[in-house]
């Protein structure tokens, strides 16, 4: 099997969780090394894990590496709104170029089955009292990183419809879980809070997500490769939503830590104000329901990130390229 951008946080951990459900399955995992992503936490190399450092643009990179795969899972991507909203031409080149190159890969050699991992970030924002979105909701992206998600989601199917290839697609709420590059809400907080720094919280905090604990995503993937259909799209979630001022003051209790630190900054341009999936499709289809609640899940990634300093402490110093490097080095 050949996965992309596996030293990024959903597809380490999945690499992780296919070692323990499929142990002899063999594991190429194609990564650019970029400042999100570590090779801490992978497995070693061994007969059933390689790992390649390279682009996915670069067409050579790919077609040595996805030579005799029987599966490929595209998780690498660019995916910070922040940075999208910054600067988008990174996020369209890696996203939907990068996508394009592995596709045509996978075409020229005969992968029996490419699953691509998106986001619910696709179809927009909801209203408060609307309906959760099911798979066959119109895409309505608001930021440049959503719209280059969308516009991979499209070309995806688009192999479906005009070659033929069996490509299958998901897309999952807000991840939360071990790994994770302190840039996003709950490790940002936990590891701000760990060091008695202010966590910035976006506007008036109220915006609405579905979360799902990282390991109960990979074992949604997993079932879609094993028993999704071609074509398809597969809505990924639990159905149980917290805002993100909820989210903050549950870390802070699990540490100890009154609200003070919490620090109301201006609203981020086109900030979507609620996520919400109908998962039922995967839950019918593939047999799969999520197994961790949202308390006992957080109860752990905060343990996590207590026990993990030594990951985190790098990428917070500014000194997480030649941490890494070094890392990559010494294997």
């Amino acid at each position: 099997m050949l996965i992309t951008g596996g030293c990024g946080f959903i597809a380490k951990n999945f690499i992780r969780f296919l070692r323990s459900e499929r142990p002899g399955w063999r594991l190429v995992n194609v990564d650019a090394l970029t400042y999100a992503g570590t090779v801490a936490g992978l497995p070693d190399e061994s007969p059933t894990f390689h790992m390649v450092r390279g682009d996915i643009r670069d067409k050579s990179v790919v077609l040595d590496a996805i030579s005799g795969c029987d599966a490929l899972i595209h998780f690498a991507a660019e995916t910070h709104v922040d940075r999208s909203i910054a600067s988008s031409a990174e996020f369209v080149s890696t996203n939907v170029m990068g996508l394009q190159v592995l596709l045509d890969a996978a075409m020229h050699v005969g992968v029996p089955v490419f699953t691509h991992i998106s986001t619910d970030e696709v179809y927009g924002s909801l209203a408060e009292h609307d309906e959760p979105w099911a798979e066959s909701a119109p895409l309505a992206p608001r930021s440049p990183y959503a719209a280059s998600k969308a516009a991979q989601d499209h070309l995806l199917l688009s192999y479906f419809h005009t070659h033929g290839m069996d490509v299958r697609l998901t897309r999952c709420t807000n991840n939360y879980g071990p790994f994770q590059f302190p840039e996003k809400l709950v490790p940002l907080t936990i590891t701000n809070a760990l060091r008695s720094k202010s966590i910035p919280l976006y506007g008036d905090g109220l915006q609405r997500r579905d979360w799902i604990h990282v390991e109960d995503h990979c074992s949604a993937i997993l079932r879609v490769l094993e028993v999704g259909r071609a074509g398809e799209i597969y809505n990924i979630g639990t159905g149980v939503e917290r805002r993100n001022r909820d989210v903050v003051k549950s870390i802070l209790g699990l540490l100890g830590l009154d609200e003070h630190l919490i620090t109301y900054i201006p609203d981020r341009p086109g900030h979507d104000r609620r996520y919400a999936l109908d998962s039922s499709k995967a839950r019918h289809e593939l047999g799969w329901s999520p197994s961790r609640s949202f308390e006992s899940g957080l109860e752990d990634t905060v343990k996590w990130y207590r026990q993990s300093e030594n990951w985190w402490a790098p990428i917070l110093a500014g000194k997480y390229q030649e941490y890494y490097d070094a890392q990559y080095r010494h294997r």
